[in-house]
């Protein structure tokens, strides 16, 4: 076999199933050569499905690493129905600490709906809408800044036309226990794990978990508070499994939007980023974002850089070398509940 994926996984078994997918794709040193990607079942009767997934981009750790290890802690005769974790969706972005594969240069997110003939990204893109997706409930796709970004940890749904099932993802975006939340609008053909959430017919939950191509104690805690959150809400599991403290009632949510490209910083020329500002501060139009510095021109001062719009900074660029077309920073837009 020389395309499609291979799944080795029984939907209908009870019990725990430890494997992998497998994408064949021939390389210099393997014409045989396949792309296995982890994965666990566990199935125990009947009962809400749950898929859990990280590594779509394969710089993003903090889902990697709570996944793998709610791997090795999930007990099948602990759980009611059934979960199904992929912690390393993009296996080949994550061996090699990037983005993107570097098999195929493929985006995992803007990949969807796949191609079951395609590179090994656009395979896994299909398996995941066409396959996996329509299998569950509710999928949580685990995200950070990357290597690139600081990001202000917050969770993500897409909008949906079916109302019953947008009040129910709403309502599961909240029990994540995140300060801030969006809502995006992207539309019905968007190419992310989101976008395929809602065209295979399932509640689809993501955000971001931390950022900057590491792991910190607060970002580990707060993506292990959530997934912890997700499987007891879901009625999955009875008390928490990965944190190591005492979850807590989670504070009031914010929604956010960012919609425009005035709430974006971009660099237009090569450059040096020093930013003004902290993730979650509030700023007003005309405010200090940053400066931006020219180490090849010592003799020019730096530029001063100003937000357009008012908003809470919630991203920012971690590289200070810069190039244009680079996003510096970011602020969204408070909105109403």
């Amino acid at each position: 076999m020389h395309s499609g994926l291979v799944n080795p996984i029984d939907f209908s078994h009870q019990g725990r199933q430890a494997d992998y997918l497998a994408i064949p794709y021939s390389v210099d040193r393997s014409p045989y050569y396949q792309i296995r990607i982890p994965v666990l079942r566990l199935q125990n009767g009947e009962g809400p499905s749950l898929l859990l997934m990280a590594g779509n981009h394969g710089d993003e750790y903090e889902g990697e690493l709570q996944l793998g290890r709610l791997m090795r802690l999930l007990d099948v005769a602990a759980i009611r129905g059934a979960v199904t974790i992929l912690p390393m969706a993009n296996l080949p972005a994550v061996m090699a600490a990037k983005r993107c594969s570097p098999f195929d240069g493929g985006n995992l997110n803007r990949a969807f709906p796949g191609d079951p003939m395609g590179s090994p990204t656009a395979r896994m893109a299909h398996f995941l809408e066409h396959e996996l997706f329509p299998r569950h409930d509710v999928i949580l796709d685990l995200h950070s800044g990357g290597t690139s970004m600081a990001h202000l940890p917050c969770a993500l749904i897409e909008r949906q036309a079916d109302a019953v099932r947008f009040e129910r993802s709403v309502a599961l975006m909240r029990a994540l226990g995140a300060s801030y939340a969006f809502i995006a609008d992207n539309g019905a053909a968007a190419p992310t794990s989101m976008g395929a959430a809602a065209r295979a017919g399932t509640i689809g939950l993501s955000g971001e978990f931390g950022g900057g191509g590491t792991v910190t104690p607060e970002t580990m805690t707060f993506t292990a508070a959530a997934l912890d959150r997700l499987l007891l809400t879901l009625g999955i599991v009875d008390r928490p499994v990965l944190s190591r403290v005492p979850l807590v009632q989670p504070g009031p949510l914010q929604l956010l939007s960012l919609s425009r490209h005035s709430q974006g910083i971009y660099a237009s020329r090569r450059g040096w980023f020093e930013p003004a500002v902290a993730l979650g501060a509030t700023v007003a139009a005309g405010d200090l974002a940053g400066w931006y510095h020219d180490l090849e021109r010592l003799q020019q001062p730096e530029e001063e850089l100003r937000f357009a719009e008012s908003g809470i900074v919630i991203s920012h660029r971690l590289h200070c070398d810069s190039q244009a077309g680079d996003c510096l920073i970011q602020v969204a837009e408070p909105i109403a509940a």
